[in-house]
């Protein structure tokens, strides 16, 4: 990424009102001044959580997001000659926010949104988009049901399906009591149902424990599990707690009363797991450099240290130039029709936007961690074809 870039993300970061952020490459790159431009501006409303629990993430995001805009566009920032845009506020991870916050950009114009990172932002945006008749990108928010919610919406990461698919993939008899940790909210109830959908179909007995969202005294939960000793413990966690859960599992003994898996977080979160990686399963949505694309080489070239959700803002940006290209900015329903079907080469592999449903199809990976406190590197295990790791259509 150029200085250049970096000085446009870092203030899309500090500034918690709404900022727009023009987008290009080197020397010679549009600012997204139409005047200066010659042409007017596409604006693209990215709206996620840069403060909160969720900064880490939509930080991630937004570098992704600057780094694929710029490499689909070749340097240039624009699309048939006109500038991108992007617009970005700040929803902190609350919908009440994110819907505010897209309101003001639709009546300002704006047509594309894209960014969330908060699960239940996802929920509550994606019908606003189809009652606004908009073009709307998920971003790292996981919630299953985003998918086939309507044809407005659509996602660039994976969906918890998925992860749990993975995890799958790493048990030898899935059969025996699962025991969900997670947090009570979107994201944690939408894990459970994943895997009573995946495990809980091949014979397993799901259980659930969903702990408060505000709790930060984790060791009652931890004790909790130790106790009912299941087989496995599926564990969903998101946010800026993470060390101190991982922390009151080890101080509770639970990694010596069952097999543990979970999602490889980011990378803030992997000096957390403390002595416990030798015990952990990880499933990976994401592994710098384990897919020999052009796409992941391009997204390690412009970010030095690729995290766990950029290349879902990378694969946002390739949505948005290929929406621009094949439709037209004023014509939802062109830039819709864009999208369905794609097959693209992204960061990860191959992947595939399913037509009938919006699912986004794509490779997913299993991970060791090696090393020490922050030394510590993930290594590719296994790639797991998209094919193997396939929501069911939704309405299905």
């Amino acid at each position: 990424m150029t200085s250049r870039a970096r000085s446009r993300l870092l203030g899309a970061l500090v500034v918690p009102a709404l900022l727009v952020a023009a987008c290009g490459g080197g020397s010679g790159s549009p600012t997204g001044d139409a005047s200066a431009a010659g042409a007017e501006p596409v604006t693209v409303g990215v709206v996620t959580a840069t403060s909160g629990a969720l900064a880490s993430y939509g930080r991630a995001y937004l570098e992704g997001l600057e780094a694929g805009l710029d490499h689909a566009t070749d340097g240039t920032g624009e699309v048939g000659g006109r500038p991108v845009r992007l617009e970005v506020v700040d929803d902190a991870g609350a919908p009440d926010q994110a819907v505010a916050a897209a309101t003001e950009l639709v009546g300002r114009g704006v047509k594309i949104l894209v960014g969330t990172v908060s699960s239940g932002v996802a929920v509550q945006l994606a019908p606003f988009a189809e009652e606004n008749d908009l073009l709307y990108v998920s971003g790292p928010a996981a919630v299953d049901a985003v998918t086939g919610v309507n044809r407005n919406t659509f996602r660039s990461g994976r969906q918890t399906y998925q992860d749990v698919a993975a995890a799958a993939s790493l048990l030898a008899d899935p059969r025996g009591t699962v025991l969900v940790l997670g947090q009570d909210t979107a994201f944690g109830q939408g894990n459970v149902a994943a895997v009573q959908a995946v495990l809980g179909a091949r014979g397993a007995t799901v259980e659930q424990l969903l702990v408060p969202a505000t709790a930060n005294d984790f060791t009652p939960f931890a004790q909790q599990i130790r106790d009912r000793a299941p087989d496995l413990l599926f564990v969903a966690w998101a946010g800026d707690t993470s060390a101190a859960m991982w922390q009151s599992l080890q101080q509770q003994g639970v990694f010596e009363a069952t097999e543990v898996t979970t999602g490889l977080g980011d990378r803030a979160t992997w000096p957390a797991y403390g002595q416990a990686p030798q015990d952990i399963a990880f499933l990976a949505h994401y592994v710098p450099g384990a897919a020999d694309t052009e796409a992941d080489a391009a997204l390690r070239e412009r970010v030095a240290e690729p995290d766990l959700f950029t290349p879902d803002g990378f694969v946002a940006a390739q949505m948005v130039v290929r929406a621009l290209q094949e439709g037209d900015p004023e014509d939802t329903a062109s830039m819709i029709e864009a999208l369905e079907g794609w097959e693209f080469e992204a960061p990860k592999g191959t992947q595939t936007i399913r037509a009938s449903d919006h699912a986004m199809l794509q490779p997913m990976f299993t991970a060791r961690l090696t090393g020490t406190g922050e030394t510590r590197q993930a290594e590719l295990v296994e790639a797991l074809d998209a094919d193997a790791v396939a929501p069911p259509e939704a309405g299905q």
